[in-house]
C-alpha cells in the first residue's frame, strides 16, 4: 500500500504543478518544525525545496520595514558590498533585536570583512534566538575551522549534520576535520 500511496502523491503533485500551483497542498500546511524534521531525515530527496521553505520562514520578520532592511542587506551581500550590508543589518538588529536572521546575516557581513570576533558574537545572538538555525551553525563551524579550533569546528559540523545532512560541502568539511583531529567519529 505504501508504494501505491507514494505513486498517488507524486501524481497529485504533478497534476497540481501543471495546474499552476507552486507546491502540493500538503506542503502548504507544513509547520516549521515539520520542515526541520523533514530536512533532518537523510532520506529526504527534495531537501533543496525544504531548505528554501525554512529560509523563507526565517526571513519573515513580521514587519514590512524590517523585511526591506533585510532585503537591502542581502542585495548588498550579493554585490560584495559588505560594509553597506553591515549597515542595513545593524539597523535591522537595532530595530528588531529578537529577529535571528538579522544577527545571522550581520555575522555574514562581518565575517566577509574578516571581523571574526564580532561575527562570533552575532552568531551567538542568532543561535540564542534560534538554536535550530543551521546557517548560523555553519557560519560558526567555518569560523572555528578558519581559526584552527578543529575539535570545536568538528563538533559544530556534526551538529549541522544532525539538522541538515544533505550538503556535500558539509560532509567534505567533516571528513577533512576528522583526518586533522585523528580519526572518524564512532
Amino acid at each position: 500500500m505504501g508504494a501505491l500511496q507514494h505513486i498517488f502523491k507524486r501524481a497529485v503533485t504533478v497534476f497540481l504543478l501543471c495546474g499552476g500551483i507552486s507546491q502540493p497542498i500538503w506542503a502548504q500546511e507544513a509547520t516549521l518544525e515539520d520542515l526541520l524534521a523533514q530536512l533532518a531525515d537523510p532520506a529526504t530527496e527534495n531537501w533543496q525545496q525544504i531548505e528554501r521553505q525554512i529560509r523563507t520562514e526565517w526571513s519573515r520578520s513580521g514587519s514590512a520595514a524590517m523585511d526591506l532592511l533585510l532585503q537591502r542587506g542581502e542585495e548588498a551581500l550579493e554585490a560584495s558590498e559588505f560594509d553597506v550590508a553591515f549597515e542595513h543589518f545593524s539597523a535591522l538588529t537595532d530595530h528588531a533585536p529578537d529577529f535571528a536572521e538579522g544577527w545571522n546575516l550581520r555575522a555574514t557581513a562581518l565575517f566577509q570583512q574578516g571581523y571574526y570576533g564580532p561575527a562570533l558574537e552575532d552568531l551567538r545572538r542568532a543561535l540564542a534566538l534560534n538554536p535550530q538555525h543551521f546557517g548560523a551553525l555553519t557560519g560558526l563551524a567555518v569560523i572555528l575551522q578558519d581559526t584552527q579550533l578543529f575539535d570545536e569546528a568538528l563538533e559544530v559540523w556534526h551538529m549541522v549534520e544532525a539538522m541538515h545532512p544533505h550538503r556535500p560541502e558539509m560532509r567534505q568539511a567533516i571528513e577533512a576535520l576528522e583526518q586533522k583531529v585523528g580519526g572518524a567519529r564512532l
